[in-house]
């Protein structure tokens, strides 16, 4: 059965609003999802019924919290296929988590002269931490390019990585082109060379089924908000035997195992990784979310959004100086779509789609490296979900087409 998407529209309170005068149609997905009512109510349901620190105490309401906190870990162990939920790390989210492990693993691995590959499409939050990895050990960044398409060259990967390089860390999707990568092959690669793999999964896991196993990632990072949750939660997936030579990075209670005058041991994992008071409530709404999207089945939000991709493509291409990138199959890539509109800046069109009702954002999207590549500035940006439908796409057409007009005869 098809998903439906204008039945799933209605779970959520925040689309049922005017922008402007006129109906939300929110293409902002690739920032931030909106979150259904199912999600909000167990948020509510936590500080009305359950409201309490975790791991600490023995009264009911503590040990509830706890309870549910824990049955989160084995919701997230299941959703990703994770081997077990000791490899499952509660973070802020996919930033805190990519520089945890550059912190944690990557000092202890990288030294002068070694090799960190990355791909020119990385978003910042999985450049700047290897950037900074690399000018602190003496290590060298490697970059595998991109073809026309905007996919990776995989041959060029091939003789990038080699006896030098100690990790290769890509995004599983691009939050800019679109594309999907393919992470078990470069995870080939990198383990034939004797490094590990770091996966940006901020695009993907909210978007199609993801193994982390049949993947081979040694680590795999997400953020709750991109998939519904709320914002300040997300995960740190690594490999038990890599978690475990790790040094926590953040250190206090709930943490330790003993605490002596000189000297400190840790709680085993996942443990040992979620110093202070956790964000509990931003888990159990992550919970729900998981729930949620279980429910429908992610090859369905995969299809869904493919299918949209084909329907929207053929319209954009048919409106003159629209320019869109990344590649031109839906069957390689999610429902981000950037483009620019000829002799309008990408703001002015965000700025003026808004006026319409339909919510994109513009920017160079956190990937400037990528933007120099690609010869831009910026560009709009339109990322669908499994609340979008073909009418939400047909009213985004339209609104290109007003902008259009609006900047070459001054009316919208």
């Amino acid at each position: 059965m098809k998903l439906d998407s204008q039945r799933l529209k209605k779970d959520f309170p925040i689309l049922q609003q005017q922008v402007n005068d006129e109906p939300l149609i929110y293409l902002d997905n690739a920032a931030t999802t909106q979150k259904p009512a199912a999600v909000l109510d167990a948020l509510q349901m936590y500080y009305e019924t359950s409201n309490a620190n975790v791991h600490r105490g023995v009264h009911t309401l503590a040990e509830r919290a706890t309870n549910q906190y824990e049955a989160v870990r084995e919701k997230v162990r299941q959703f990703i296929h994770a081997n077990e939920t000791a490899e499952v790390i509660f973070t802020r989210g996919t930033t805190t988590s990519l520089n945890w492990i550059a912190r944690s693993y990557g000092e202890a691995n990288v030294f002068e002269g070694d090799e960190i590959v990355l791909t020119y499409m990385e978003h910042h939050s999985n450049w700047i931490p290897w950037q900074q990895l690399a000018k602190k050990t003496g290590a060298i960044l490697r970059f595998i390019p991109l073809l026309e398409s905007g996919e990776l060259d995989l041959k060029a990967a091939e003789e990038l990585i080699g006896g030098k390089t100690k990790i290769v860390a890509v995004s599983h999707c691009s939050n800019v082109l679109g594309v999907i990568n393919p992470i078990t092959e470069l995870a080939e690669m990198a383990h034939q060379a004797g490094a590990v793999v770091v996966v940006d999964g901020a695009q993907a896991v909210p978007h199609m089924p993801v193994d982390v196993q049949e993947l081979a990632a040694d680590f795999y990072t997400f953020s709750g908000h991109k998939m519904l949750g709320p914002t300040g939660i997300g995960i740190l997936y690594g490999k038990r035997h890599l978690l475990e030579q790790m040094e926590p990075v953040e250190f206090g209670g709930e943490m330790i195992e003993l605490v002596e005058e000189e000297d400190s041991t840790w709680k085993e994992l996942p443990w040992k990784f979620e110093a202070g008071t956790p964000n509990i409530a931003g888990v159990i709404g992550l919970g729900a979310a998981i729930d949620y999207l279980s429910t429908i089945g992610m090859e369905k939000v995969h299809i869904m959004e493919q299918e949209l991709i084909a329907y929207l493509w053929p319209q954009l291409e048919k409106i003159d100086g629209v320019t869109m990138y990344g590649p031109t199959d839906p069957a390689v890539r999610t429902g981000v779509v950037s483009f620019n509109l000829e002799g309008i800046h990408p703001h002015d069109v965000a700025t003026a789609m808004d006026m319409e009702g339909v919510a994109v954002r513009a920017g160079n999207h956190c990937a400037q490296p990528l933007m120099r590549r690609l010869n831009l500035q910026s560009t709009v940006r339109a990322s669908f979900y499994l609340y979008n439908t073909t009418e939400d796409v047909d009213k985004f057409v339209a609104a290109i087409q007003a902008v259009k007009e609006f900047f070459q005869y001054g009316t919208l």
